[in-house]
């Protein structure tokens, strides 16, 4: 009797098991872990009261991510090492304003284009700095393996040696630097420098553009599904008008590439 009874408990444990197997093997959902800098204002950044990460492209992320039925899971990293985390796989993507270019094409699988973007130079109200060609033999700041800094290089009037070129961790620090007037000019995401000109009069953005560029989402080499799917998500947000309201949001109209 015994015998029977412990067979049938063990039966029945068992059983259990597998339902709650089964039933964690259905509820379990997959996380994006998305990969960005998070001083990058208003793109993605920490809120200065809540220590959040937010910003416009932590929105389309957000939502890109209850659409495909996923977590998320937002993941600082050392934007100069962003292909390498990439490439470990620690993050499913780079979603940060990330500028398209032919190294970039190379190295990562990028995303249709979302967003247009120009490169330039913020001074403070008052500089004599007027145009590219004046910041000829002054102190200009950028983020170190930006985009910023490869068409700083690239330019005409301050390419090859011809300003002395000063490398920040990222772009709050280069202007905080401008602001004590320690350096004269940075060179930036123009998306970036109207958002914190928005915040402080005190700078003045050059219309003299070393280039135009555009933003991509950035994934491994080879992780085509997830990146079609995320591009999937994006265009139906953009067809419905969700991402017209996000973009409203953070720049008061429809800036997204259609």
């Amino acid at each position: 009797m015994k015998r029977i009874f412990a067979l049938l408990l063990a039966a029945v444990m068992a059983v259990s098991l597998a339902a709650c197997s089964s039933q964690n093997g259905q509820n379990q959902r997959e996380t994006l872990v998305v990969g960005l800098d998070d001083q990058l204002a208003p793109m993605g950044f920490r809120d200065a009261d809540t220590n959040e990460i937010i910003g416009f492209d932590i929105d389309l992320a957000k939502e890109v991510a209850k659409r495909l039925d996923m977590d998320i899971q937002l993941q600082k990293i050392d934007w100069n090492s962003k292909e390498m985390e990439l490439n470990n796989g620690n993050i499913d993507c780079i979603w940060n304003g990330l500028s398209v270019t032919p190294t970039r094409q190379e190295e990562m699988l990028l995303s249709k284009p979302y967003l247009a973007n120009r490169m330039i130079v913020v001074v403070l109200k008052g500089s004599d700095i007027q145009s590219r060609e004046d910041t000829q033999g002054k102190q200009v700041g950028v983020q170190k393996g930006s985009t910023a800094l490869d068409a700083l290089n690239a330019d005409e009037f301050m390419g090859n040696g011809q300003v002395k070129t000063v490398e920040y961790a990222d772009n709050v620090l280069a202007l905080t630097d401008l602001k004590t007037e320690r350096i004269d000019a940075v060179v930036m995401d123009e998306v970036v420098a109207r958002y914190y000109a928005n915040l402080d009069d005190s700078y003045l953005l050059l219309d003299d553009a070393l280039n135009e560029e555009e933003y991509a989402i950035a994934f491994k080499k080879g992780n085509d599904e997830l990146c079609q799917k995320v591009e999937a998500a994006l265009a139906d947000m953009i067809e419905d008008g969700t991402a017209a309201q996000i973009s409203e949001k953070w720049f008061g109209e429809d800036i997204l590439l259609k």
